[in-house]
C-alpha cells in the first residue's frame, strides 16, 4: 500500500545559462516579451546543468523526501536519459517499477534557456512521454491512499480510467492537468472534475478552461466551484496563490527569497500542498508548506535540487495566509 502514486511526465532536462540575449516586448508574443538572439551566429553559454524533470517525477520526489511511501508512473525511452530518470527516482526512495519503457523513440527532453532574471524559456521534445497508454498502466495493481495525476499527454482514456478506478477503490485524487488535458475543454472534463479531491492550475490555464479573463481570479474560482467537488488551487507565479475550499477562500503571497531560476516551482507548490494536506488536512499549513517548497526550489538550478526534506521548513512556515468567505 502506497501513500500516493504519481502519474505524469518524466523528462531529461538540460539547463543553459545564456550569455548573450536581449529581451524585447512584442504584442504578438503570448507572454508579451521575447528572448532575441542574433541569427546565424554562435551564442555563448555560461553554465550547463543536466538533471531530470517532468511533473510526475518532480512531485514524486517531493513526496519521497517528505517520508511518504510513493511510486511513480510514467513513460520513458530505452536510452541513457531514461536510465538516468530511473536511477534518480531510486536514489530518492521512489518506487519506479511502474515506469514504462517505450522503444520507438527517445525519452522526453527539455532544453531550458535561463535568463539572468530567473525566468526561463523551454524547448520541449515530448518524445516517448506522448505514448501514455492505458493498456500499459496496471491499474489493478495500484493500492494507494492517493493518486497525483499530472500531464498525461492528452490521453483522455487514461485520465478517465484513473479517475473511475480511484472512485471505485476509494482512492483520493489530486489533478494538475497539462495543456493537452485542458485542451479537451470544460464540457468533456466536467464529469471527471466532479470526482477530483484537489484540482490545481495556474490562473491562465484555469481562465482559459472556464472562459474567464485570468485577471478575474475570484470569478474563475466560483466557476470551478460549480464543477469541482474538492479543493481548488489557483496559482499566480510570484504573486502568490488562492485556494478555495467550499465557500472559504484562502490567499497567500510569496516571501522574499533569492531566485536563481523558476523551473519546477509550480510542481513544488502543488505537490507540497497535497503532501501537507495528506498529513494534516489543514489547508493553511498546506499553503505554507507548498510556499516553502516552491520558494526553496527557485533558489537552485533544476526542478528537484531545492525540494525540501522532512522537517526542513525554514522561515517559510511563517507565511501569512488570509481567510475569507466567497
Amino acid at each position: 500500500m502506497y501513500d500516493i502514486i504519481t502519474i505524469g511526465s518524466a523528462t531529461r532536462d538540460v539547463f543553459l545559462e545564456i550569455g548573450s540575449s536581449e529581451l524585447r516586448r512584442h504584442s504578438d508574443s503570448p507572454s508579451g516579451v521575447e528572448v532575441c538572439f542574433p541569427f546565424a551566429s554562435k551564442i555563448e553559454v555560461k553554465k550547463i546543468l543536466f538533471t531530470t524533470g517532468g511533473g510526475g517525477t518532480n512531485a514524486a520526489v517531493t513526496f519521497g523526501r517528505q517520508g511518504l511511501k510513493v511510486a511513480c508512473v510514467g513513460v520513458i525511452g530505452d536510452d541513457f536519459a531514461g536510465r538516468e530518470i530511473l536511477e534518480e527516482l531510486k536514489r530518492e526512495g521512489v518506487d519506479a517499477k511502474y515506469m514504462h519503457k517505450h522503444n520507438e523513440g527517445h525519452t522526453a527532453y527539455s532544453i531550458i534557456l535561463v535568463h539572468s532574471s530567473g525566468e526561463r524559456t523551454i524547448l520541449s521534445y515530448k518524445g516517448e512521454g506522448q505514448h501514455f497508454n492505458v493498456k500499459h498502466v496496471p491499474l489493478s495493481d495500484f493500492k494507494s491512499e492517493w493518486f497525483y495525476v499530472d500531464s498525461l499527454g492528452g490521453h483522455y482514456d487514461l485520465l478517465e480510467a484513473l479517475v473511475n478506478y480511484a472512485v471505485e477503490k476509494g482512492i483520493k485524487i489530486a489533478f494538475n492537468p497539462g495543456g493537452k488535458e485542458l485542451a479537451h475543454g470544460l464540457d468533456k472534463l466536467e464529469p471527471l472534475l466532479g470526482k477530483i479531491d484537489v484540482f490545481a492550475a495556474n490562473k491562465e490555464e484555469a481562465g482559459e478552461l472556464v472562459g474567464i479573463n485570468p485577471k478575474d481570479q475570484d470569478d474563475i474560482l466560483r466557476k470551478l466551484r460549480g464543477v469541482c467537488k474538492g479543493v481548488i488551487i489557483l496559482t499566480d507565479a510570484h504573486n502568490g496563490v488562492k485556494v478555495l475550499d467550499g465557500s472559504t477562500l484562502y490567499s497567500a503571497g510569496v516571501p522574499d527569497s533569492p531566485v536563481v531560476e523558476r523551473t519546477g516551482a509550480g510542481d513544488a507548490f502543488n505537490s507540497g500542498f497535497v503532501c501537507e494536506y495528506i498529513r494534516s488536512g489543514d489547508i493553511k499549513k498546506a499553503i505554507q508548506f507548498a510556499t516553502a517548497n516552491a520558494s526553496s526550489v527557485v533558489t537552485k538550478w533544476g526542478a528537484k535540487a531545492g525540494i525540501l526534506y522532512k522537517g526542513d521548513w525554514g522561515p517559510w512556515e511563517l507565511v501569512s495566509v488570509n481567510q475569507e468567505a466567497i
